[in-house]
């Protein structure tokens, strides 16, 4: 039987906005409250990758655009798969000068290894995006669509064909496991240390297909090395502008279209530690907002090809609770829940 892994509604945002929209953003605010010393920003994850890239050019934005009158500073906690850095912000209750980025490793780390940390233990700012999930093939196999190459990979039989994905009972593998379920399909998974590595091994034909995020394999499509199958999202990608010859994020199908009922978003999204003051939250809500209306954000959105979904309050926390339930089921049925 076929199913979704899940599909979140959201409301689509534009990649730029009017001018006086832009100068009201950047007026200058009366604060509550605001920094008094330098802001701690976490990452819970190596340097490199999609959460790091995306702290620095917020931290960028921030100096640039003088929107905070004390330094953000990065600082990168990947122990754990994440786990040391989110109980860094678990433990420093009611310090409101420390921020996370999180991605899905918010609910897949305590899941599989069973560390003592959940969500609800820290205060939820703003989801800034989503990132998306291609399946990639190498452009010289003759797979021009998923139905295709998914078909071929069910006429071989199980573990004929090897998928590529960052890491172990991670966002890649969970996607892997779903996508099988939908379709059929059984894959042998290779996990690597990073989108770049997947995106590598797949132009060398060392594996057979990936569910790289675009912007790590954006370099490989516009090259003509890679080709791009179908997005797992329950729309196209927004962007139009050409970024290989012939094609636009907006021309690759989702993969509904393509007959493959799969969908999943991975979390962009900004955290504080626990037992903050709404005073305190709704500073790094402002500064968030006024970082998305900056031309260079909307730029880092496009060139990423992200689903620029903004959430913030009662709707990122509903959101979040969905997304931890889907995971929990998929965890649950992939067999990637830590031992009790």
């Amino acid at each position: 039987m076929t199913r979704a892994l899940f599909s979140l509604s959201r409301t689509r945002l534009a990649s730029a906005c009017a001018a006086a929209a832009a100068a009201l953003a950047f007026a200058a605010p009366s604060f509550a409250w605001e920094p008094t010393k330098p802001v701690e920003f976490v990452v819970p994850a190596g340097t490199g990758g999609g959460a790091d890239q995306m702290a620095r050019l917020l931290q960028g934005i921030v100096i640039k655009h003088k929107l905070m009158k004390e330094p953000l500073i990065v600082v990168n906690k990947s122990g754990g798969a994440g786990a040391e850095g989110f109980l860094s912000v678990k433990e420093a209750k009611g310090d409101p000068h420390k921020i996370i980025i999180t991605l899905s490793n918010l609910f897949t780390t305590p899941l599989a290894t069973g560390v003592p940390f959940n969500w609800k233990d820290m205060t939820p700012v703003a989801m800034m995006a989503l990132d998306q999930f291609v399946l990639w093939v190498n452009a010289e196999t003759p797979y021009k669509n998923a139905k295709d190459y998914l078909a071929a990979v069910k006429a071989a039989g199980p573990n004929k064909f090897k998928m590529a994905g960052t890491g172990s009972k991670q966002e890649d593998q969970i996607l892997t496991v779903g996508l099988e379920k939908a379709t059929g399909t059984k894959f042998i998974y290779v996990p690597f240390k990073g989108g770049g590595d997947v995106a590598v091994q797949l132009v060398g034909k060392h594996v057979d297909s990936t569910v790289n995020n675009p912007i790590e394999a954006v370099a490989q499509w516009r090259a003509g090395s890679l080709r791009a199958l179908c997005v797992f999202d329950d729309e196209r990608m927004p962007f139009k502008a050409k970024v290989t010859d012939t094609q636009s994020w907006n021309d690759i199908p989702t993969c509904k279209e393509a007959g493959v009922p799969t969908d999943y978003t991975m979390l962009r999204g900004i955290f504080m530690a626990p037992g903050v003051t709404p005073d305190q939250l709704a500073f790094y809500v402002e500064l968030l907002k006024k970082v998305r209306a900056t031309p260079d954000w909307a730029e880092y959105l496009e060139k990423g090809a992200f689903n620029p979904t903004f959430l913030t309050g009662a709707p990122f926390t509903k959101w979040l609770e969905g997304a931890e339930g889907a995971h929990r089921t998929l965890m649950t049925e992939a067999g990637f829940l830590a031992p009790k």
